[in-house]
């Protein structure tokens, strides 16, 4: 987009938004196992659940129809974790322990789900019981759970 009183200064066009959760059992976290797709960020890389932000939606309230449109889950208590910001998505986290069995989620969106182990997080990658390969984990989704592990020791 160019700027009306400068022709040659561009104005960026506006990142868009997500709204995105640190699900959190017994010292593991849930991740999903994107779909092999060309035109989403990061296809067939782990990341944390959650999707884009609708015209005039909360994050606050993105996040719990995220969660329930792709795990059928809905937490019972839910907190901001911070904002991450780059060139591409603003990325609002949110965390929340996960109080049911992984096999009662439904998996509506994605390959494959799993609960992370730490050292997974810091080696950066996971194998899919599902499609029977170790696959990256997303580097923004990677970051942030370092982030939280941190700072939550």
């Amino acid at each position: 987009m160019v700027n009306s009183r400068n022709p040659l200064k561009l104005i960026p066009e506006p990142r868009p938004e997500v709204a995105i959760a640190i699900l959190h059992q017994d010292g593991k976290f849930l991740m999903q196992l994107r779909d092999d797709l060309p035109n989403i960020l990061y296809p067939g890389h782990w990341a944390l659940f959650g999707g884009h932000i609708e015209p005039d939606e909360p994050p606050d309230t993105a996040i719990r129809r995220e969660l329930l449109e792709e795990i059928a889950y809905t937490p019972p208590t839910i907190a901001k974790f911070g904002d991450y910001i780059d060139d591409r998505v603003i990325r609002h986290v949110y965390q929340a322990e996960l109080v049911v069995d992984v096999r009662d989620l439904a998996l509506n969106e994605g390959m494959d789900l799993a609960l992370v182990t730490v050292a997974e997080i810091r080696q950066g990658d996971r194998w899919s019981n599902r499609i029977h390969q170790t696959r990256p984990l997303g580097a923004p989704h990677q970051r942030i759970l370092l982030d939280f592990m941190s700072r939550n020791r």
